[in-house]
This record gives structure tokens, C-alpha cells and sequence, in this order.
């Protein structure tokens, strides 16, 4: 089976291609990435912007085509936060069902944390007997999974996410002392509803903006995140990237080693939520993984051959 899935976020488009054999083990035929802001500016006016809808579009028609002639046969397609938030988000999927061929599946907090997990218990070597928190840092949302043995899966999905906060609260470039405060308050109220007595043996991190983070503390460079995948980043260090993209402008940041573009002006707004998530769960470190939602449709639809 020739595979394609395709994550619509609101900051990034994303899309994974993989041969499925008969083992069902899938091989990467093209992975790929761009950021189109389809979220911009819906935290003020409840609207997927017209100019954001038709990059993401083209882009969705894009990747599609790419997928197709590679000889898939099968694109599955999720829609996160900002088609979910949008009151024309339904316009948006017609759109992209005309055009791309695709049908995409809005789908909520809950299946976006399901998801998440999914793609990390699959993709990276994780101890099964091991409390996890598996944080998902998106543009509109922060989606959040607690696991551990002999319970049911947590999953708990925030609204503050690395474009709606910034779009909200940072006011000045650089962020202000002020803007800074701010941000870490409301971060922290939203994570006061998810059961803070938790304390996790593993914490992992996954999608763009932990990625990038990764990226900027290791100095990989932008276009070569996978090699993220896997490695162990200390509070410390997160807590230095903090610092170092809250003393930076929008401009000066898109000239440090790892920032890809369209990442600069609301990565701060992303680490300190990374940040925040880690001082409030008592993690020491966080294992990032390249590998979201997208991976966890992939690992869906081989659990459902038969």
C-alpha cells in the first residue's frame, strides 16, 4: 500500500508519504513541510484569513500532486485547531476537497492528543511501564497526553498555542518584560486545569515548535529538523533558548542556526509554553520527536488492515 497523510495545522502544513509492506513497516518515500499560517488572526476574528486559506490550499494541492506521482494511491488528510476554531472552516475543507481531492477530518483536542501518542509509542523507544506526559505545542493549541500503566489515556487539549498567544500578547519586539509576564501567566493558568500533581518518569515533546527548539539549542539547521528526533533536551537548556529568543527581535531571530522560516515571530511565544509545561510537571528534560499527528495516521491506517 502506497500511503500519504497529511496534518493541517494552523501554523504548518504537513505531509508524510510511505510504502506499507508486508510487514507493515512503512518506508518514507517524501516527508514534507511548509509553513503557511492558516491560523493568522483567527484568535481575533473568529475567520480563516483569506490570503493564509489560499496559501494553505495551494500548498495542500501541492503536496497532494507530489504524493501522487510518487503512485500513492491513498491521501488521509487532519484538520487541528484552526479549522476546527474557524466559523468558515467548512468552506476551507470544500475548498480543499474540490481542489486537492482530499477529505479532510476536523478532528478534536481529544483525537489530535490520541493521535500524538500513537506516533510516539510507534516511533521512538519508550519503557511501556514508564508515566508519561507527552506535550503537542501547535499554533492554535497545546495538546497534552498522561499515560501510565493500569489507567485509561489523559488527554487534555489547551487553547494556547506558539500564533494565538503571540497574536494576543506580544506587543513589542523584542517581547517586553511586561509581554514575557504576561504570557507565562496565562500559560500557567491554562495548566492549572490539567491535574498538576502529575509527575512524569518521561517527558516527551513533539511537532515544530519543540523541534525547533531542539534545533536552535543544538544548532542544527532548518531544514534538517528529523535529525531531532530522539535527542534529550535539559530544562536548562530550554530555559536558555527562552532567554536567548526573548532577547531577540523577530529579525535578528531568523538569522540563528535552526529557525525555519516562517517560525521566527512566534517560536518565544512556543518555548515558553515548552518551558512552562516542563516547571509545572517537574520534568528535568524533555525527548523531542519529529514525528505528530501525521505518523499517528499512518500508524492508524496500518492498524486497520486487515
Amino acid at each position: 500500500m502506497q500511503l500519504a497523510c497529511c496534518d493541517i495545522g494552523t501554523n504548518t502544513v504537513l505531509m508524510v508519504a510511505v510504502e506499507v509492506g508486508s510487514d507493515r513497516n512503512p518506508t518514507v518515500r517524501c516527508d514534507l513541510g511548509r509553513v503557511t499560517r492558516l491560523g493568522r488572526g483567527l484568535d481575533r476574528t473568529g475567520r480563516l484569513d483569506a490570503e493564509a486559506a489560499a496559501r494553505t490550499l495551494d500548498t495542500i494541492v501541492e503536496f497532494a500532486a507530489q504524493a501522487r506521482a510518487l503512485g500513492v494511491d491513498r491521501v488521509v488528510g487532519a484538520a487541528t485547531s484552526a479549522v476546527r476554531d474557524a466559523s468558515n472552516g467548512g468552506d476551507f475543507l470544500s475548498a480543499v476537497r474540490d481542489r486537492a481531492g482530499v477529505e479532510l477530518q476536523v478532528i478534536s483536542g481529544r483525537d489530535e492528543a490520541a493521535l500524538s501518542h500513537l506516533a510516539v509509542m510507534r516511533g521512538l523507544a519508550i519503557d511501556p511501564s514508564a508515566k508519561l506526559l507527552i506535550v503537542d505545542i501547535g499554533g492554535g493549541s497545546t495538546e497534552l497526553v498522561r499515560t501510565e500503566p493500569n489507567f485509561p489515556l489523559a488527554l487534555q487539549s489547551r487553547q494556547i498555542g506558539s500564533v494565538r498567544l503571540t497574536e494576543r500578547i506580544i506587543k513589542s519586539d523584542p517581547p517586553s518584560a511586561a509581554d514575557t509576564a504576561q504570557l507565562r501567566e496565562i500559560i500557567d493558568a491554562a495548566l492549572s486545569c490539567v491535574g498538576l500533581d502529575f509527575r512524569p518518569d518521561v517527558m516527551l515533546g513533539i511537532a515544530g515548535t519543540v523541534t525547533t527548539i531542539c534545533a536552535v539549542s543544538a544548532g542544527i539547521s532548518g531544514d534538517n529538523l528529523n535529525a531531532t528526533h530522539g535527542r534529550h533536551m535539559p530544562l536548562d537548556e530550554v530555559r536558555r533558548v527562552c532567554e536567548l529568543l526573548g532577547a531577540k527581535t523577530v529579525a535578528e531571530r531568523r538569522n540563528l542556526t535552526g529557525i525555519a522560516d516562517g517560525r521566527a515571530d512566534v517560536i518565544f511565544a512556543g518555548a515558553m509554553i515548552l518551558e512552562r509545561v516542563m516547571e509545572n510537571f517537574g520534568a528535568r528534560e524533555v525527548i523531542v520527536s519529529d514525528q505528530g499527528v501525521r505518523w499517528g495516521l499512518v500508524w492508524r491506517e496500518i492498524d486497520s488492515l486487515a
